[in-house]
């Protein structure tokens, strides 16, 4: 593979908007940073010809998904991800 342009991003996954878990979370995702892309003409969808933007590498921790990339010199970009601020809500604040 040649990785001398690609740029690859380093991420966690945000919670799913349609459940309140946060499940799929858990791990760091090394993905091909998306760069080009045409829409077909007939129906409009959105496509590449890049089949690699399909692969997405799961990894335990930041540090994990880092030494991956170093080790095969890749060029890479961190994505933090957000604090998320918890309201502590109850039950009975619905009927005040």
């Amino acid at each position: 593979m040649n990785t001398d342009k690609v740029i690859f991003k380093i991420y966690k996954p945000a919670k799913t908007s349609m459940q309140s878990g946060l499940g799929n979370t858990r791990f760091w995702h090394l993905r091909i940073k998306p760069d080009s892309y045409y829409i077909e003409p007939l129906m409009g969808w959105i496509g590449s010809k890049n089949p690699q933007k399909q692969i997405v590498l799961k990894f335990n921790s930041l540090e994990q998904a880092v030494s991956y990339v170093k080790k095969r010199n890749i060029q890479y970009i961190i994505e933090m991800p957000k604090n998320i601020r918890r309201i502590p809500k109850s039950y009975t604040n619905n009927f005040i």
